[in-house]
């Protein structure tokens, strides 16, 4: 599959499982806000990965729903399939993404991090 092709697969992809979640689904533990922050699916169109940021406070409704979003993933797909009219619909893999976290980590590292002006100058080395 061209690169052009498999872009815009993912983007639309992006958008239409955004959608069916946040309008079709109706499970009472997607309770919390959350985006689709990524698709990313194979050549063949056996699969895709779609990575789910959820915003919440607690831990614990995080998982409740994530796994709320898991648990959809057979409604999700058959929507697709009648939403996007393609022949063949992946099989949803839905995964947690961590970037927002992981980007939060770095900025608390690197805000630790002092900048000193005596540093060493070429010829003192």
């Amino acid at each position: 599959m061209n690169d052009k092709r498999e872009k815009r697969l993912n983007s639309e992809f992006q958008k239409e499982i955004y959608n069916i979640l946040k309008n079709k689904v109706k499970d009472p533990d997607i309770c919390e806000m959350f985006s689709i922050s990524e698709v990313d699916v194979t050549n063949d169109l056996k699969h895709a990965k779609v990575y789910v940021s959820i915003f919440s406070g607690s831990d614990a409704s995080k998982k409740r729903t994530f796994d709320a979003i898991c648990a959809s993933a057979k409604t999700v797909r058959s929507e697709l399939g009648r939403v996007m009219r393609i022949r063949t619909v992946p099989e949803l893999h839905f995964m947690p993404d961590t970037s927002t976290e992981y980007g939060m980590k770095i900025d608390k590292i690197l805000s630790t991090l002092t900048y000193s002006d005596n540093m060493p100058d070429d010829e003192d080395i």
